[in-house]
């Protein structure tokens, strides 16, 4: 389970806080939605998180651990991260997947990682790519395997800033399947954040409205309304009903 207990967060010491008093709770196989318009604070919060940034002040624990306290290695076992623009090396599908691999192995990766990484292209339609130049493919092919490469670490938790922001409707349904498998089969929690508010419904368990660094509401579906879209976006939106499912009409968050 992760836990954020009053985490703020500075750039500088005489700058504004981006983050103020943030508390947040994800629980083991959920997946968490975190909805809030852009320079609002949430790659920031992914990155003090991630142990990228240090918090001001807070705490951040995960299954009663103090994050800050582990080393990369121990963390990057515990939580992976697929950034909103991700930066590959020359390499093939299948080297550039197995290097999620690195905390498991040391100067040689071995048959159960083969084995591991295999399995895990072969979930995420890649299998074909696997002696590919990631370079070469596009935008759309790269985050899958970024995704992938995020797997290999075998986490606890995932951490998505955007996963779908560049993948046509197949593969952005292809990551909303698979997040959902995870999350079920593995009791692996997701905490991401997306544009797309009928995304976030057909994805989340919980949901987070982040307004000028702080939680501004966290619940479940029930919490994305029309009035709490309007105060947080600044957008009009309908909802409706289909099939007994919400589906938000009008407005994309930005």
């Amino acid at each position: 389970m992760l836990e954020v207990q009053q985490l703020s967060f500075r750039y500088a010491r005489n700058a504004p806080l981006v983050l103020k008093n943030v508390n947040l709770q994800l629980n083991d196989g959920e997946i968490g939605v975190l909805l809030a318009k852009n320079g609002s604070g949430k790659t920031t919060l992914f990155k003090n998180i991630l142990g990228i940034h240090k918090p001001l002040s807070g705490r951040i624990l995960f299954d009663g651990e103090d994050l800050q306290k582990l080393s990369r290695k121990e963390r990057a076992r515990r939580i992976a991260y697929v950034p909103q623009n991700v930066q590959f090396g020359a390499l093939s599908v299948f080297d550039t997947v197995m290097m999620g691999r690195i905390s498991y192995f040391g100067l040689k990766e071995g048959k159960e990682d083969e084995r591991a990484v295999g399995q895990i292209l072969e979930d995420m339609g890649l299998e074909t790519y696997a002696a590919r130049n990631v370079e070469e493919l596009s935008g759309g092919e790269q985050q899958k395997v970024a995704i992938a490469r995020a797997l290999a670490q075998n986490p606890r938790m995932l951490v998505f800033d955007e996963p779908t922001g560049n993948l046509d409707i197949a593969n952005e349904q292809l990551i909303i399947r698979e997040s959902k498998r995870l999350a079920k089969e593995q009791n692996l929690s997701i905490l991401t954040s997306l544009h797309d508010f009928n995304q976030a419904l057909d994805l989340g368990d919980r949901f987070f409205f982040l307004k000028d660094g702080e939680i501004w509401r966290s619940g479940g579906a029930e919490i994305v309304t029309a009035e709490a879209i309007r105060e947080v976006f600044d957008a009009d939106v309908r909802i409706a009903e289909i099939d007994n499912n919400k589906i938000i009409i009008g407005g994309e968050s930005s």
